[in-house]
């Protein structure tokens, strides 16, 4: 069982926690509506390119690393009831350097996750119109423009409603799967594994993407009347919903895309059961959820930024506008980066795969970070599943390959910059209460 037990992180804002406001189905419908997000318009896909039909191994590893997973951060949810997050987790448990660092993890899966998520609605629509390549960079830049433009205005996209994208998205994909596996289950499954054994790692550590959200709401855990009893029903509850439409996905998709290399997987999956009206829904449920998702993550990196500059981790010309709901001055300069990956994007120089690759190699860096400080911080039960959690993420860090020299770049900037910056004057020993918001908590 997990015991309550508050602790003030140094430097951190206690959430406003509402007692009772959250039941149990509430609390899972909110823990499956932070899983299902714009990665499962193509990553499934993207794993089972890397590995064949043997990608379903990699899932059920995932499955069931979500487990001991979920019941790390729900104790630390119970137990460090804050406001910042996984960096401040980390922080927890290792001090403010490694819960900056964890932070400039986040923000490096931020901008480079955010032009493929862009391009991804991008690649809907242009299968809807009948377009090529060229309309959907238009659409993913037109999607990049609206976002900025949103943040910029203090225009928020409500989580509220990219729940309700989420839940609708959920709901089509297990129909669509329900219709799909009758007639597609038992096609393409020979030869099992084309690329090897090891293909396997590399297709789970492409599907970590899908497994991020976690974390989110262990954040919301005072919100519950017995948290100590309420959430773990609630994630129970979760984790068996998203193990079967997970595990629906993951054997549709082999049936129905491993011989193509579609753009438009969850398309493809989709008209089979409803045919060419369900494919145009899809697209135009793709832009909203891409939409929404960018919206939320954009302004959250705004604002890890802001507190990261805050905390003297970066320059500290970025927090001159801390004080606003969205601070523009960080906003332009994530905008300016992604806006570049994104036209490299476009001009051929990277391709999505790389960079889910890359973003998914940052995620697993803050998940090692944030499992080992749960270790470090837990005891009992729930220690024993925070290193189990831990043991199996390095495992899957093994699998990133070269990509890990992302997070390991990020890191030798984010501690240059911190550095210099922290020269300059003094700055608090820890991250300020401005850190990066969970989106459901927006």
């Amino acid at each position: 069982m997990i015991r309550p037990r508050k602790a003030r992180v140094p430097g951190a804002i206690q959430v406003g926690l509402h007692p009772g406001t959250l039941g149990v189905w509430r609390g899972a419908a909110l823990y499956v509506g932070s899983l299902i997000g714009p990665g499962v318009l193509l990553v499934p896909a993207l794993a089972v390119q890397a590995a064949g039909p043997a990608s379903v191994i990699g899932w059920a590893l995932l499955l069931v690393l979500s487990a001991p997973l979920a019941l790390t951060f729900a104790a630390l949810g119970v137990r460090l009831p804050v406001s910042g997050g996984v960096a401040a987790y980390v922080q927890a448990g290792f001090g403010a350097a490694a819960g900056a660092v964890a932070g400039g993890w986040f923000l490096t899966a931020v901008l480079i996750g955010g032009p493929a998520v862009a391009l991804i609605g991008g690649y809907y629509v242009a299968d809807l119109t009948g377009t090529g390549t060229s309309v959907a960079a238009a659409v993913g830049l037109a999607i990049f423009a609206l976002v900025l433009g949103a943040n910029a205005l203090g225009l928020r996209f409500s989580s509220r409603l990219q729940l309700v994208f989420a839940a609708i998205l959920t709901l089509v994909i297990a129909v669509a799967v329900g219709v799909a596996l009758p007639s597609r289950a038992n096609h393409n499954w020979t030869p099992f594994a084309p690329d090897g054994w090891w293909a396997i790692g590399t297709a789970a550590n492409i599907l970590v993407w899908l497994f991020v959200g976690w974390e989110a709401v262990a954040q919301l855990a005072g919100e519950f009347r017995q948290p100590a009893k309420q959430l773990p029903r609630a994630i129970l509850i979760a984790f068996a919903t998203v193990t079967v439409l997970y595990s629906g996905i993951a054997v549709a998709t082999v049936g129905v895309s491993a011989d193509s290399s579609s753009k438009v997987p969850l398309a493809d999956l989709i008209a089979v059961g409803f045919g060419s009206w369900g494919r145009d829904a899809t697209a135009v449920l793709a832009v909203a959820l891409t939409m929404g998702t960018m919206n939320v993550y954009m302004g959250g990196a705004s604002k890890l930024a802001a507190a990261l500059a805050s905390s003297g981790s970066l320059p500290t010309w970025l927090a001159g506008d801390a004080h606003r709901t969205i601070p523009r001055r960080p906003l332009f300069v994530v905008a300016g980066v992604a806006a570049i990956l994104l036209l490299a994007l476009v001009a051929g120089l990277a391709n999505i795969s790389e960079l889910v690759r890359a973003t998914s190699a940052c995620f697993v860096a803050v998940y090692v970070a944030a499992t080992a400080s749960a270790a470090w911080i837990l005891r009992g039960v729930t220690r024993a599943a925070a290193l189990l959690s831990f043991v199996l993420f390095v495992v899957i860090a093994i699998f990133s390959g070269w990509y890990l020299l992302v997070p390991a770049i990020s890191v030798l900037c984010f501690t240059a910059i911190r550095t210099h910056t922290r020269r300059l004057r003094p700055f608090p020993k820890s991250l300020p209460p401005t850190q990066a918001e969970s989106p459901l908590q927006q």
